[in-house]
């Protein structure tokens, strides 16, 4: 030790080492120190307490965080305050279409159609829906349509068809789904809110699902894989939610099981298929076929 010099400044005198074990252990038997560093010790235990109160805070932010992040396989039911408003898809000559292929239109007869419906670029042949069954008009590229009602359009097919691929393409295009995968495909049950949703793989309705909201509001699906609805299923619209708003834009095929009701507009990249007794309002776009068995489809 240097002369002239304080031990302390080696090591930590009595008081000192006191003085911190205050600090960190908050003991009252250190309360004898002097009084300059009990001031000192007030100051800190302050400090500390408020030190603490910031810790209490973020961690009560960290949980609410953690609460806000709730599974979308949940946030599908909530209330009006989940909804997110999106823009429509405009069908373009599509949307005066109740049923449009490119490939035809199969039909065990008989089903009852309100609308217009339609194929192209394939003959009108491929059409098989009778005139009886139909209370619009039938649309063919050439005069091998259902006679003698079907009407030579080529030109406005074609439109159509154009118009009926690029709003597929952007109903598959929209970005940032407020639903990601809800139930895992499986939806049976659900009550549908407006928005987005996307799913990576195929969709099926085991049972009953209602879609609810506002007469303006929007929703569009996006199927990656099929879409299947079992027999005797039944979509229920609620709120004032309109059938022309909701899109079903589905990569592989729609299959409508028997005696089963669908709502909405399906706007297909393969096939349709309606099985005997199913009924639609809504739309069906295919960019192959749509096969109808003894079915109602309406225009929505």
């Amino acid at each position: 030790m240097i002369a002239g010099t304080q031990s302390w400044e080696i090591r930590p005198s009595v008081i000192q080492l006191k003085f911190w074990l205050a600090v960190l252990c908050g003991k009252s038997r250190f309360a004898h120190i002097s009084n300059h560093s009990q001031l000192k010790l007030k100051k800190i235990m302050q400090l500390k307490q408020v030190f603490a109160a910031v810790v209490i805070m973020a961690v009560v932010c960290t949980q609410g965080c953690k609460k806000d992040s709730t599974d979308v396989s949940s946030v599908a039911t909530l209330g009006d305050q989940s909804v997110e408003r999106i823009g429509t898809i405009d069908l373009g000559l599509a949307g005066n279409f109740v049923i449009l292929s490119k490939t035809g239109i199969t039909d065990v007869y008989p089903s009852v159609i309100t609308g217009d419906i339609g194929s192209s670029p394939i003959t009108g042949a491929a059409i098989h829906v009778s005139c009886k069954e139909e209370s619009g008009t039938i649309y063919s590229v050439d005069a091998a349509g259902p006679l003698p009602c079907s009407v030579d359009n080529a030109t406005r097919l074609t439109t159509a068809v154009k118009d009926m691929q690029t709003a597929y393409t952007d109903a598959a295009g929209r970005l940032h789904p407020k639903f990601l995968n809800l139930g895992a495909g499986n939806i049976g049950g659900q009550t549908l809110r407006p928005g987005l949703y996307k799913w990576t793989s195929a969709v099926v309705i085991p049972t009953d699902i209602t879609i609810q909201g506002a007469a303006d509001a929007i929703w569009i699906f996006q199927v990656a894989g099929t879409l299947s609805v079992s027999s005797a299923v039944k979509i229920t619209l609620k709120g004032g939610a309109l059938a022309k708003n909701i899109f079903w834009q589905t990569s592989g095929k729609v299959t409508l099981g028997t005696t089963s009701h669908f709502e909405g507009i399906i706007l297909g990249k393969t096939g349709i298929n309606m099985k005997t007794g199913a009924s639609i309002n809504g739309r069906m776009l295919a960019q192959t076929a749509v096969t109808l068995q003894k079915n109602t489809v309406t225009n929505p």
